[in-house]
């Protein structure tokens, strides 16, 4: 069976990546630290195993939003590319928009709904979480 490998890379191209096999998940973020570092009123990002990632062309650059949270943007243009956490340091968040075929990445979800701009909406019937998914119930299937 062969191993699907997935590349995206930054605005100006300095940092790409690639990465084996399927998303961990995939999902919709309307927390207000996703809604910052992305500069949009929803982040979405796919988890994948931090073994599988590869950085093939610049290391992005990282720094801490908060205690044991990492971001990363690459240096040259400043287009987020993904978000790490010490509590799952197994895996790493990269964001859609970073992939070189971001349609191929359906979200699974909606997580930190509780944080979700009034006036944003999201016209799908996927799950809402109130705020974290892990253990937890979903509030609502589909928009407000």
């Amino acid at each position: 069976m062969e191993t699907t490998t997935t590349t995206g890379r930054c605005l100006c191209g300095a940092v790409q990546y690639e990465y084996a096999g399927e998303p961990e998940e995939v999902i919709h973020c309307h927390c207000e630290s996703c809604r910052r570092h992305t500069s949009s009123p929803v982040a979405t990002f796919l988890m994948v195993k931090a073994s599988a990632l590869r950085f093939t062309q610049a290391q992005p650059k990282e720094f801490g939003s908060s205690p044991g949270v990492w971001r990363s943007f690459c240096a040259e243009c400043g287009s987020p590319i993904s978000y790490r956490s010490d509590r799952r340091p197994e895996i790493v968040d990269l964001y859609v928009g970073t992939l070189d075929d971001p349609a191929a990445a359906a979200p699974w979800c909606h997580v930190h709904s509780s944080e979700q701009l009034a006036w944003f909406e999201i016209l799908d019937q996927l799950p809402r979480f109130e705020a974290s998914r892990r253990g937890a119930s979903p509030v609502r299937h589909g928009p407000r």
